[in-house]
């Protein structure tokens, strides 16, 4: 039987979200080996997106099913307000599974969605909501601009050549162009051809420049956009994320990236930071000892990779 009332009747307002909610998927299994230092990469990339962003927005993490010592500093950082909504998943329920939970929960209007590797420059929220609003029919915008594969932008190519201003050129500059892919574990000599023989596509519209393409580890969209396409079925945890991508470009929504770099893949190392990538280009020409020959030659990399793999699933899977 009730006794009283319940004090929430009294309650006269209520908190409303924030217009934009910025969404991370997190997931650090263990502090060791690959992820030694991933803990530190998710707290340099949750600092610099507060770092004047240049629009107010309300943090979501979800954690898919990360080790005790993450979620204890998620915990904390929710208590002490640094985030707004806190999902702690007990198994990794890979990114699919991970994005029809935020893309149907999140209470903004608009989702800025990022994996927990990303290093943000400042405003670049405001300039990925500047390019969202200015286009027309837009269905999602990267914070920096790189080469993506033609055909999931080509919707995006079609609408400009008939209404907007396109151009094609080396809009990227070379030292741009080269720092995201060093971070992707690429060398600088495998990259000069491929500079070379691709190009940018610039669109101009209503006095907003962005480049054509986009990618699914940071992107700023509709959440009503977003909703459209789930759930998404994805049986592995990663590598099947391009889905979205190409599901934007079939339902001919245009796919966009800001004109330069406000985010950087910073991976599983601090490196970037220290300023190793800046390196690559003396590292490449050095051998690195008999060691390290040996642990490159193809038969006894396949046979390693296999038993990390192996080991890998044994614990986590």
């Amino acid at each position: 039987m009730r006794k009283g009332q319940n004090p929430a009747k009294f309650v006269k307002d209520v908190a409303k979200p924030e217009r934009i909610t910025v969404a991370l998927l997190n997931y650090i299994p263990f502090l060791s080996g690959f992820y030694a230092e991933t803990l530190d990469v998710l707290k340099v990339c949750m600092d610099s997106m507060r770092n004047d962003a240049g629009l107010p927005f309300d943090l979501m993490v979800f954690d898919n099913g990360s080790c005790a010592e993450v979620r204890d500093f998620l915990v904390q950082e929710k208590e002490e307000g640094r985030i707004q909504y806190l999902i702690l998943a007990e198994k990794n329920m890979g990114k699919g599974g991970a994005w029809n939970v935020i893309f149907g929960g999140a209470p903004g209007e608009i989702i800025a969605y990022t994996d927990s590797d990303v290093l943000f420059s400042p405003k670049w929220l405001s300039r990925s909501v500047e390019i969202l609003e200015t286009f027309p029919n837009v269905g999602m915008v990267t914070a920096r601009p790189f080469r993506t594969s033609p055909e999931l932008y080509s919707s995006t190519l079609d609408w400009a050549r008939k209404n907007a201003t396109l151009e094609e050129g080396q809009f990227i500059p070379w030292e741009t162009f080269l720092e995201f892919n060093l971070s992707l574990g690429q060398t600088e000599e495998e990259n000069k051809k491929v500079y070379a023989e691709t190009r940018d596509w610039r669109l101009s519209y209503k006095g907003a420049t962005a480049m054509a393409g986009a990618s699914h580890w940071q992107f700023t969209a509709y959440k009503s956009t977003l909703q459209q396409f789930l759930p998404f079925d994805m049986d592995k945890p990663m590598g099947q994320v391009r889905q979205l991508d190409k599901r934007m470009n079939d339902a001919g929504l245009l796919r966009l990236m800001v004109s330069d770099p406000l985010a950087m893949n910073m991976s599983n190392t601090l490196g970037y930071l220290r300023g190793e990538l800046g390196k690559e280009k003396e590292r490449s020409k050095k051998k690195e000892g008999l060691v390290r020959r040996v642990l490159e030659l193809s038969p006894i990399k396949k046979l390693l990779l296999a038993v990390y793999n192996k080991i890998f699933s044994w614990y986590y899977s």
